[in-house]
């Protein structure tokens, strides 16, 4: 999943970006309203981190103008204003969730899945495509039931695939999901990490395929459908 962090804190930027990064979310860290902005038209976010007290303005004020512009891109809003009529400004503004400072970066990840877990959310429970089960909550693929280890990207990959299986799915699509805006990226990291991932199944005896449309993308399907 691809999180937007609104924080101009370095220090806590920084520490919370390694913790969602590290369960396997890809982090793009700004630090005023302005530069928000840009990233939200520029990039598909699948869910927000927002504080309040950024050097360009209030964070209230960005959130308002996402929702008054049709976006639903879920909020959770980080700030040190503990006051219950702060609370109630920052709901009201549209925030879907709400955590005060100082906080642990576990509770911060465990709000950010069941924010992507509400309906219409990016997250569901698990997904299946053959004997290939992903859970999504617990970042495991298993096969045949039993556990397979894989490299976060190769996961990201096979997510994407399985919410699309027997769709086509745009290389620009997996792309945007798995690489964040300070990603080194090479030309061919996406299909190495694609090749890699086929014969990572193919070597558990996954019933399902990566096919290849050049030029296109890719899409994943279940081998043992006639």
């Amino acid at each position: 999943m691809r999180v937007l962090l609104v924080e101009d804190n370095l220090r806590l930027s920084t520490l919370v970006r390694r913790g969602l990064e590290n369960d396997g979310f890809t982090v793009d860290g700004v630090g005023t309203i302005s530069d928000a902005e840009v990233a939200i038209r520029t990039a598909p976010y699948d869910v927000v981190i927002l504080d309040l007290g950024l050097p360009d303005g209030d964070g209230l004020d960005l959130l308002r103008d996402m929702r008054a512009g049709g976006s639903h891109i879920p909020v959770l809003v980080l700030t040190a204003r503990d006051g219950v009529n702060d609370r109630v400004k920052g709901l009201n503004a549209g925030a879907d969730d709400y955590l005060l400072k100082p906080f642990a970066v576990e509770e911060l990840t465990a709000r950010l899945r069941a924010l992507l877990r509400r309906p219409d959310g990016a997250l569901g429970l698990s997904l299946t495509v053959g004997n290939v089960v992903f859970d999504t909550s617990a970042r495991e693929v298993r096969v045949d039931n039993q556990l397979i280890k894989i490299s976060k990207k190769e996961m990201g990959v096979l997510e994407q695939l399985m919410r699309r299986a027997g769709r086509v799915v745009p290389k620009d699509t997996l792309e945007s999901k798995l690489y964040g805006f300070d990603d080194e990226v090479s030309a061919n990291s996406l299909e190495a990490n694609v090749s890699r991932l086929r014969k990572r199944l193919a070597s558990v005896n996954a019933s399902v395929n990566i096919h290849t449309l050049r030029g296109v993308g890719y899409l994943l399907s279940d081998s043992d459908e006639a």
